[in-house]
């Protein structure tokens, strides 16, 4: 495999969101931002100042035109974002502005920036391996303290550094049986094979914690998704509503009021939930509500946490008890709601589910401890983990990773089984392999459109 080889031409674009607003940014790159600048803003000379804004006037390179004065910046290569020359142009915000300097900016020379190509470049120059490029877009996208926490140490290629560290043990190991292959006429090989197995059972052990990660740290991008699933008029709505903090789903006496599903965004501690709230599970004539409750069906079988609402002071029903049979007790939470209504009545034995938890959503009574529970059913994996720990936050770095885990394993159990030790070693070089991949030391390009398809322009 090869990675996907550097254009080298000259791209520009605006870096900053489309609309009203105080200041717009546009990027240029690439051999001809020099001369590209040099046409655009003539005031500043053939040599413009390195690493100092200075106010230019703007002007299209053909007409002549005064398009705005900005503040301009020049980055030679390599210290630079990408690696090349690099020009930020500040302009005032809106519409109009920043596009008539970005056409100005292409009839000086450039094309038009590809999502995220200013990063693809800083990758393919060495400026950041494939997993700090990936922190970059979660540091963009993320909607919670905990993604941002791990983005940043990514970022700053903690990630990386356990990557290469695996990597390394690995190779050590290689070397172990190397040194001991060319010795072949001793009783007593220098490294004894339970030294290596040793280290390699070392190395399966830190991948394995490693990968461990991936579960909590993948829902840290998305959310996890939480279902509030139970009969109707059992508090589901108004659950929801206390949970956010706003009244989002109508609340009444009548059953079957919740038709579709009403989504929420919720952050507990730093750490995201998408909250769904689902028409009430029952056999119904009516069509509407029947198609309600198929939809409630898809969310809860795609759902990572179900909140299983039933009121306080009441037995579980036959059908209650079956359906909680159905779902993983590791993610399901029974809430016994309308608790303001029972006043100390029965809460019901838990039917096998544990963590049973009696919530009033007027008073807010149980409120904390249904967020403590929800924050240990989606995150406990990772809640006592310092700041600086690095995560497994996307599915490419755990599918590298169980590959990894994986021809380790395959090592061991070649050696179990009386393998030569030089042959059960390609295991190793496989998992080594694995591990280049996950930062992108070899990629091939349709791995990197993936990875750089989902960026912004000017990204």
């Amino acid at each position: 495999m090869s990675a996907s080889p550097l254009r080298d031409d000259t791209i520009a674009g605006i870096a900053t969101a489309q609309g009203r607003g105080a200041v717009a940014l546009l990027r240029v790159t690439g051999p001809g931002a020099r001369d590209v600048l040099r046409r655009v803003a003539p005031g500043l000379g053939d040599a413009p100042a390195v690493r100092v804004q200075r106010l230019a006037a703007l002007r299209h390179p053909e007409t002549g035109e005064l398009l705005d004065r900005g503040l301009v910046s020049f980055f030679p290569a390599p210290g630079s974002y990408t690696g090349e020359d690099t020009v930020e142009i500040a302009t005032h915000g809106g519409v109009l502005t920043p596009q008539l300097v970005l056409d100005a900016l292409l009839a000086a020379g450039c094309r038009p920036a590809e999502p995220g190509e200013f990063t693809r470049r800083a990758y393919l120059n060495g400026k950041l391996d494939l997993l700090q490029a990936e922190a970059v877009l979660d540091l963009i996208d993320g909607r919670s303290r905990a993604l941002h926490r791990a983005s940043i140490h990514q970022m700053e290629r903690g990630l990386s550094r356990r990557v290469e560290e695996l990597r390394e043990a690995i190779i050590g190991a290689e070397a172990l049986i190397v040194y001991s292959i060319d010795f072949p006429e001793e009783d007593e090989p220098p490294v004894p094979p339970a030294r290596i197995r040793a280290a390699v059972e070392d190395v399966l052990a830190r991948i394995t914690r490693l990968l461990a990660t991936a579960p909590e740290g993948e829902l840290l991008r998305e959310g996890a998704l939480t279902v509030l699933a139970g009969r109707p008029n059992s508090g589901k709505s108004s659950l929801f509503n206390a949970l956010l903090g706003t009244e989002r789903a109508i609340v009444t006496e009548v059953p079957g009021t919740t038709r579709d599903a009403l989504e929420g965004t919720l952050t507990l501690d730093g750490y995201p939930f998408r909250l769904v709230d689902t028409a009430g599970l029952r056999e119904t004539s009516d069509p509407v509500e029947g198609i309600g409750i198929e939809v409630a069906r898809r969310y809860l079988a795609a759902a990572d946490l179900v909140l299983f609402c039933a009121e306080a002071g009441r037995a579980l029903e036959p059908e209650e008890v079956a359906f909680l049979d159905g779902l993983d007790p590791a993610r399901t939470v029974l809430v016994r709601t309308q608790a303001d209504r029972m006043g100390n009545g029965v809460r019901g034995t838990g039917n096998g589910v544990p963590g049973e938890v009696l919530v009033s959503a007027p008073e807010g009574t149980g409120l904390g401890e249904l967020r403590e529970a929800l924050l240990r059913r989606a995150f406990g994996g990772i809640l006592g983990e310092p700041g600086e720990a690095p995560l497994v936050t996307r599915e490419r770095h755990a599918r590298a990773l169980r590959a990894a885990r994986d021809e380790v394993q395959g090592f061991l159990d070649a050696q179990a089984n009386g393998v030569p030790m030089e042959y059960a070693a390609t295991h190793l070089q496989t998992a080594a392999a694995a591990l280049e991949d996950l930062v992108g030391a070899v990629t091939v390009d349709d791995v990197l459109a993936r990875v750089f398809g989902d960026f912004c322009v000017g990204k």
